[in-house]
């Protein structure tokens, strides 16, 4: 478990790093993860990587903590701005879906595994 959380703090590390040496826009965690991304696709996932994953997945909920209270920190910018974050909300959340939709009629067109639509007439 330590050897998986060391390669994932390390590949943080080179993105943080890089960002900063470069002067780059995109976040440091964001190229950290870019580069393992690269390095899972080059040479695979191993067991105890998966091991890692799985057991942050399980603490998912508590990673959303620091971004819950930095909200009630700021309460009256979100009382003075509600209108403007529910349209970036709304307007984000439909691009999320469109470009999303848009991408698995792709990956269907391309791999060629669309099926027909069942309808409610037909039974097995």
């Amino acid at each position: 478990m330590l050897r998986g959380i060391t390669i994932l703090l390390v590949c943080q590390l080179i993105g943080e790093a890089t960002a900063r040496a470069l002067n780059l826009p995109t976040p440091g965690p964001v190229l950290g993860m870019a580069l393992l991304f690269g390095v899972l696709l080059w040479r695979g996932a191993p067991d105890w990587l998966n091991q890692v994953g799985q057991g942050l997945l399980r603490f998912l909920p508590l990673f959303f903590v620091p971004a819950g209270v930095g909200i009630m920190n700021h309460v009256q910018l979100m009382r003075a701005e509600w209108l403007a974050i529910a349209i970036t909300l709304l307007v984000s959340t439909m691009i999320t879906m469109l470009v999303t939709a848009g991408a698995l009629l792709l990956f269907l067109r391309l791999t060629g595994t669309r099926k027909a639509p069942r309808h409610a007439t037909e039974r097995d």
